[in-house]
């Protein structure tokens, strides 16, 4: 008996170790394939975008229609994110900096955390959570139903007709968001730090300006365009991926919120250090 539960027991061993292996190779190989499909559509979205522009031949309305809807359901999740992050980087560090005799650098502190970190990374969390859920929720659902399939058999790009539009919407979309993000953040710290902290108005915007320059600003902005097609296109492949009916659509949503969020973190990641690599923080 003891040598036959042996041979079971070495066994099962490499039939896990075999299944484990296999799997972890068709994982790896599946992800190369996925990513490739990727940078495939990403690079022939831009090359259409572009032909389209140029040949006056861009599908304005259908770019507004999705620029809208896009708004409509990120405005007010932006403003209620902005508020309580501008609250909590006065409040925190305002608390910080007091016992050190810095009040005045409360500004400063909400300069670098909301012009250079929050608002691009908020922007981005709330397009990759409800922007891509809802256009890989619309992209899934017309594949399944064989409405991009039937653009094929027209001879319709569906790169051109349905991701080219949410490309250049996001593009629009994103870089609002992140200004109002930008605003109420810096509006809300700024009451916080008057009027519970006692820091007078002149000294908070004296190191806010001393901190944050226009470069600064700008960077974010772009950040946030950056982060904003990263999104839709991640949500786009996943839409037009979509297969096995509804339970399809619902995974393919899933996908692209979870690996749209965790593309944004780990770029926000290089830019940041080629960011502070060529713009240094400095005083002036």
């Amino acid at each position: 008996m003891s040598t036959i539960e042996l041979r079971g027991t070495a066994i099962d061993q490499l039939s896990v170790a075999g299944v484990l292996r296999r799997n972890g190779a068709e994982t790896v190989l599946s992800s190369i394939a996925t990513s490739g499909r990727f940078l495939r559509m990403a690079v022939r979205a831009v090359e259409l975008g572009a032909l389209d522009a140029l040949h006056l031949r861009f599908r304005v309305g259908e770019t507004l229609t999705q620029a809208w809807f896009l708004l409509k359901v990120t405005v007010v999740p932006s403003v209620l994110m902005a508020i309580p992050f501008g609250v909590i980087v006065s409040a925190q560090v305002g608390n910080i900096v007091s016992q050190l005799g810095a009040d005045s650098m409360i500004g400063a502190a909400g300069g670098l955390g909301v012009v250079k970190q929050g608002a691009p990374m908020a922007t981005a969390l709330l397009l990759g959570g409800a922007g891509a859920a809802a256009i890989a929720a619309d992209l899934g659902a017309r594949t399944i139903r064989e409405e991009v399939d039937a653009m094929r058999v027209m001879g319709v790009d569906p790169i051109r007709h349905l991701v080219v539009p949410r490309v250049v919407a996001m593009l629009l979309v994103a870089p609002m968001l992140n200004a109002l993000i930008l605003a109420v953040g810096i509006a809300s710290g700024y009451l916080v730090a008057v009027t519970t902290l006692d820091v007078t108005p002149g000294s908070y915007w004296e190191s806010f300006g001393a901190f944050t320059t226009v470069t600064d600003v700008w960077v974010s902005l772009v950040k946030s365009m950056i982060f904003g097609m990263l999104v839709v296109l991640v949500a786009c492949q996943r839409g037009l991926e979509a297969k096995g009916g509804p339970r399809g659509v619902a995974d393919g949503v899933n996908a692209a919120v979870v690996l749209s969020v965790a593309a944004v973190v780990v770029l926000n990641t290089a830019i940041t250090q080629v960011v502070t690599m060529f713009f240094p923080a400095r005083l002036g």
